[in-house]
C-alpha cells in the first residue's frame, strides 16, 4: 500500500508541476531563428582603383598619374577604356615610355591616354564594328572576327572588366592616335 501511495503522490505531483508549468510554456516565445549573415553590397571601385589593384596595370597607372588624369577617369563617367597591360607598353621602342612620362612631354601623353578612352560604358555585348570616337578626338577602328574584337591592331584580351564608372577591356598593344609619333 505504501508503494501505491507514493505512485499516487508521484503522479499529483506531476500533474500539479505540469498544470502550473503549461501557461508559462504558451507564453514562451519560439525561439529565433539564427541571424543571417548580412552580406555587404560589394562596390567596384572607379576605372583608377580598379586598374592599380590589377598588376598588369602598373605601367598604365604610372602614366594615368604622369598625365594628370587620375581625377577625370576616376569621375562620373560613363567611360570604356581599352587598357594596354604592362607588357604592351614593354613592345612600345625601348625608350619611348621613359620619354613620354616626362613632365615635358604631358601633352602627348595625354593625347595617347584619352585615345585608349571612349564615352559611355559599351560591354563587349554591345560592340559594334566601325569608327568610334575617342575622348582624344580621334577614332579607333573597331573590328569584330569570329567573336574576337580588335581595337585597331590591338587585341582585346579580356573584356568587361567592370568598374562603377565604366568598363575596361583589356588589350595587347598600346594605341596611338594618328597624328602622334613616337
Amino acid at each position: 500500500m505504501n508503494s501505491l501511495l507514493s505512485k499516487t503522490v508521484s503522479i499529483a505531483i506531476a500533474a500539479t508541476t505540469l498544470f502550473v508549468s503549461a501557461p508559462t510554456l504558451a507564453e514562451m516565445k519560439p525561439m529565433a531563428k539564427p541571424a543571417t549573415p548580412v552580406t555587404q553590397k560589394h562596390t567596384v571601385g572607379t576605372i583608377v582603383e580598379v586598374a592599380s589593384a590589377n598588376p598588369v596595370f602598373t605601367t598604365l597607372v604610372a602614366a594615368i598619374k604622369a598625365a594628370g588624369l587620375v581625377e577625370t577617369l576616376s569621375g562620373q563617367g560613363p567611360f570604356t577604356v581599352f587598357a594596354p597591360t604592362d607588357a604592351a607598353f614593354k613592345a612600345l621602342p625601348k625608350g619611348t615610355l621613359a620619354k613620354l612620362l616626362k613632365p615635358e612631354n604631358k601633352a602627348t601623353l595625354v593625347k595617347i591616354l584619352t585615345y585608349h578612352v571612349v564615352s559611355g560604358s559599351i560591354t563587349s555585348k554591345d560592340i559594334k564594328a566601325g569608327d568610334v570616337k575617342t575622348v582624344e578626338g580621334s577614332s579607333v577602328k573597331i573590328q569584330l572576327k569570329k567573336g574576337k574584337v580588335t581595337v585597331d591592331n590591338a587585341k582585346v584580351t579580356k573584356a568587361d572588366v567592370k568598374a562603377s564608372n565604366g568598363i575596361i577591356h583589356v588589350i595587347n598593344k598600346v594605341l596611338l592616335p594618328p597624328n602622334v609619333k613616337l
